[in-house]
């Protein structure tokens, strides 16, 4: 199985779980065998990939600012990069700079996805039942791009991932391991640095620097 293929399964899903007038979005960056994987809660309407009428990437947060903040204080973008996205407005993200956004992140190896696939109209809090329904595809896309860390975003994509309960404020920097197929994944919770979590990026930025050089 691809990743192309993949997306066709969450295409599906999308029409079972998400906001019928919008569309998947799946992923992007380095997706053979990034140094980390990022893992999002799932994405929502603000993303402007959601719209039926894109014809570019259907990548993470497209078209949106704060999440930018975690990557460049990571060290993990390049600062003019970073300016530029702080200077435009959602409808100033064409095709190319999409992609250019996204050639900044496989170039620093790393890759940005979502458990879950289906795109809601706002950032309303998904059951337990909807992420579980997307967790054997995505550990496929685990096997398919084979990072050698991943960083789970939040209690609830932690726990579901891992499969036990996880309190991030219990386990920072801490590793916990996945076995999908036949390789075991070094995994880290980190807190949700976006929306109602944005009073914890700091606390999101020190833990990925420890991850990074650890």
């Amino acid at each position: 199985m691809t990743l192309e293929e993949l997306n066709i399964k969450y295409d599906r899903l999308q029409k079972k779980y998400g906001e019928k007038t919008l569309k998947s979005i799946y992923n992007g960056g380095c997706s053979n065998n990034p140094d980390i994987c990022f893992v999002f809660m799932n994405p929502t309407g603000r993303n402007i990939a959601s719209s039926p009428d894109w014809t570019g990437p259907r990548s993470p947060w497209l078209g949106t600012k704060n999440i930018w903040d975690l990557f460049y204080a990571v060290d993990l973008f390049d600062e003019e990069l970073y300016k530029e996205i702080k200077s435009k407005k959602p409808n100033d993200w064409d095709i190319d700079f999409c992609n250019k956004v996204y050639s900044e992140v496989t170039k620093n190896s790393y890759y940005i996805t979502n458990l879950a696939k289906c795109t809601q109209a706002d950032a309303r809090v998904l059951n337990d039942s909807v992420f579980k329904d997307y967790l054997k595809l995505f550990e496929k896309e685990i096997e398919l791009i084979n990072p050698k860390k991943i960083v789970l975003f939040g209690n609830q994509v932690s726990s579901i991932f891992l499969g036990e309960k996880i309190s991030v404020s219990q386990v920072r920097k801490q590793e916990f391991t996945k076995t999908i197929g036949k390789n075991r994944y070094k995994c880290y919770s980190v807190f949700y640095p976006v929306g109602n979590g944005r009073f914890n990026i700091d606390k999101s930025i020190e833990d990925i620097k420890w991850i990074k050089e650890n």
